[in-house]
C-alpha cells in the first residue's frame, strides 16, 4: 500500500522471466530502481541508485565486444 500524497509505482516484470515463476519486478521509484520477487509482492524491495541499477545491468550483459 502507497503512502498518501505519493505516486503509485508502476511494476514490470523483467523480459526473462520463465514459466518457473522465478520472476522479478522492476520500478523507478522516484530517485532509485526497486526490485522485488513477484511470489512475494508485499516482501522485501531492493533499491539501487540509477548508476548501481546500469553497473549491474551491464555487467550481466557481459564484456563488451570493441568496435
Amino acid at each position: 500500500m502507497g503512502e498518501i500524497g505519493t505516486a503509485p509505482t508502476w511494476w514490470r516484470k523483467s523480459s526473462y522471466s520463465g514459466g518457473d515463476n522465478n520472476c522479478v519486478e522492476v520500478a523507478a521509484t522516484g530517485a532509485s530502481i526497486s526490485v522485488r520477487d513477484t511470489k512475494r509482492l508485499q516482501g522485501d524491495v531492493l533499491r539501487f541508485s540509477p548508476g548501481a541499477w546500469q553497473a549491474f545491468t551491464t555487467d550481466l550483459r557481459g564484456p563488451s565486444v570493441p568496435a
